[in-house]
Formats: structure tokens, C-alpha cells, sequence
């Protein structure tokens, strides 16, 4: 590969009250953690990605991991409930006796 190939992939983060979307493109060979830091999300939204789980297309990766041209890079943010324990929660409601 020469120097002159670059890769085209975007970064996305998101919360109940606010979304991060950002194109870029990076030299290649460019890992996760290079969208990252080229995409200035860290200091952005005050977060801290090596809290944080990654990933590309809604599949787990690391930081390490090279990107191919298309690649949407993901940064999950931890569950504030079990999505098992929600839907426990939402029968329970339902099945109240009003």
C-alpha cells in the first residue's frame, strides 16, 4: 500500500439527549483508537473512551483494530439498567391492578 491510500469512516456516539456523528479521513493503516482521537469526541463531550466499549458496525472491537474504507466506528456507553431487569420492570407495571 502506498501513503497515499486514506480510508473514509465515521464515528458515532449517542445518549438519550445528545448524538455525535463525525466523518473523517485517515491515512492508512488507521486503527479504531486513531477515528477516535482524529474525530476530537473525547474532548467534545467531556467522555472518556477508555471507559467505553468500541466497536464497528454493532460488533465488538478494540482500539487496536484496522479500519477499512465504510467502517462506522461505535463508542458504547455502559446499560443504566439490564434491559432484562426493563422489561421485568415494564410487566410489572402493566400487570398492576389499576
Amino acid at each position: 500500500m502506498s501513503t497515499d491510500e486514506s480510508v473514509h469512516v465515521e464515528v458515532a456516539y449517542a445518549e438519550a439527549d445528545r448524538q455525535f456523528l463525525r466523518a473523517l479521513t485517515l491515512q492508512v493503516p488507521a486503527t479504531v483508537a486513531d477515528a477516535v482521537r482524529a474525530s476530537s469526541i473525547e474532548s467534545d463531550l467531556a467522555i472518556d473512551i477508555a471507559s467505553l466499549s468500541v466497536g464497528i458496525w454493532s460488533k465488538t472491537t478494540t482500539l487496536e483494530h484496522i479500519l477499512v474504507d465504510g467502517d462506522r466506528v461505535e463508542i458504547y456507553r455502559p446499560l443504566k439498567i439490564d434491559p432484562k431487569e426493563a422489561r421485568r420492570k415494564r410487566a410489572r407495571t402493566r400487570k398492576s391492578p389499576a
